[in-house]
């Protein structure tokens, strides 16, 4: 039995060949899309459990595809890039990407950054299954949120995100726990994917100019969630 369901978004033939071949010999099942223009549609079709999504791509590059994946797709999206410099990573995050490896990927390190993925992907939620702060309501059995009776549109790693400070709302979180829950494992602590996430939750909560009032920034120890 296969572990879970990846869809790999490569134009590189051999690339694309060999990866499916390594993934498959760790036991999951992988489908190849080569253009960007049919790799909307086969997310929505086959709803894959992750996505490796190149960003060089024919018909469709990989940050449209992204842009309009994560209008109806939730799960884990990890990105192949050439490019490893500042403004590449925070727009990458921005567009909805979990994580993103640079080119040329080792294999093992992309399997290791696959299994977090989809280790976050289906987090431990709390016992109850209706979690109010506020104006924010979490339905933690069907992954919805609503804030304001707005429902929001979040991706995975954010929706991992608020969930965790909503558990501990009127606490301190600190940054190395935003750490563990973004990428599952360990990783550098001074990793700003987790600033860039808190920055889209602000933004969506409507509270993204500061003073914050919803999500505040606790100087040298990490961030907190307004009780009330």
């Amino acid at each position: 039995m296969s572990k879970a369901n990846i869809l790999i978004v490569e134009d590189d033939k051999e690339i694309s060949r060999l990866t499916a071949m390594y993934l498959e010999a760790e036991g999951y099942s992988t489908h190849i899309i080569n253009n960007g223009l049919h790799a909307v549609t086969a997310v929505r079709l086959e709803q894959p459990e992750l996505i490796i999504l190149d960003l060089m791509l024919p018909g469709l590059d990989g940050v449209s595809v992204c842009k309009q994946v994560r209008k109806f797709y939730r799960g884990p999206i990890l990105v192949l890039t050439a490019c490893s410099d500042d403004i590449s990573e925070v727009s990458l995050l921005k567009l909805g990407a979990d994580d993103y490896l640079t080119k040329p990927v080792r294999p093992h390190v992309m399997l290791a950054r696959i299994e977090a993925l989809l280790r976050r992907s289906q987090p431990i939620v709390p016992s109850q299954k209706q979690l109010q702060v506020g104006q924010l309501m979490i339905d933690t059995s069907k992954q919805i949120v609503s804030y304001d009776d707005l429902t929001l549109v979040l991706t995975t790693a954010e929706y991992d995100m608020l969930l965790l400070l909503a558990s501990h709302a009127g606490t301190v979180v600190s940054r190395e726990d935003c750490c563990r829950a973004l990428r599952g494992i360990d990783y550098d602590f001074n990793d700003r994917s987790v600033d860039m996430r808190i920055s889209g939750l602000r933004k969506k909560l409507n509270d993204d100019t500061p003073p914050y009032k919803t999500i505040l920034t606790i100087r040298n120890k990490g961030y907190m969630l307004i009780d009330g």
